[in-house]
C-alpha cells in the first residue's frame, strides 16, 4: 500500500515538532489522549487522521492545526 504524500509529510512534521519539544512518542500519545500504536502509524503517514486528533495533536503541541502541515 502506498503512502499518501501528504500523509507522509503531516506525519514528519508533527514527528519535527514533538522532538523538538522533547516528548517520547509514547508520552506525547498518552498526552493528546490517542493509543501509542495509532498514533505512530500517523507519524509514519499511514493513517488518514480524523480533524478532531489533529486538533488534540495541536493543542498539545501549542500550535494551530494549519501549522502542522508541510508547506
Amino acid at each position: 500500500m502506498r503512502k499518501h504524500p501528504i500523509l507522509v509529510g503531516l506525519g514528519k512534521r508533527i514527528r519535527e515538532l514533538r522532538i523538538e519539544r522533547g516528548w517520547s512518542q509514547e508520552n506525547f500519545a498518552n498526552e493528546c489522549g490517542l493509543d501509542r500504536s495509532y498514533y505512530g502509524g500517523v507519524e509514519r503517514g499511514e493513517r488518514n487522521v480524523a480533524a478532531i486528533n489533529l486538533a488534540k495533536v495541536a493543542e498539545v503541541l501549542g500550535v494551530r492545526v494549519g501549522d502542522l502541515f508541510p508547506d
